[in-house]
């Protein structure tokens, strides 16, 4: 094995399938955080092909969406404190404005003045209907 985390022959590990699959059930204008992922998969039941494998949290699902999400609308998995992810900022704020993901302005003291997300209207809470959790 990688120290990637892939498999021998070039196959994600299960988990990361089954994170990235989370993240491209995301509504545009939507975000779930890192820790709502994992109790997401400890909650479902994995897709059909994919073996049931041991839970994760918010690191763990942190660390497949660094490693893999590049793919995926790696914007919509956040911080729970709303923080947009450093170093991505600039990009990750182009898709929420782009999406209409509802954003809190920057305090005027702040140094960087960008927006955070407002977790309260933007969080995601898994069903279909996208109603937001309360």
């Amino acid at each position: 094995m990688s120290g990637t985390g892939e498999t021998t022959d070039g196959e994600l590990p299960a988990y990361a399938e089954r994170v990235l699959a989370v993240a491209e059930l995301i509504p545009a204008g939507r975000v779930m955080t890192y820790g709502d992922v994992a109790e997401w998969l400890r909650d479902e039941e994995p897709p059909e092909g994919l073996p049931a494998t041991g839970g994760g949290g918010p690191r763990q699902v942190g660390r497949v969406m660094a490693l893999y999400g590049g793919a995926v609308p790696w914007w919509r998995v956040v911080r729970a404190d709303g923080r947009l992810l450093p170093g991505s900022e600039l990009r990750a704020l182009a898709h929420y404005r782009e999406e209409g993901t509802p954003l809190r302005t920057a305090a005027q003291e702040a140094e960087d003045h960008i927006p955070r997300l407002d977790m309260r209207r933007a969080r995601w809470d898994g069903q279909q209907n996208g109603n937001a959790a309360p």
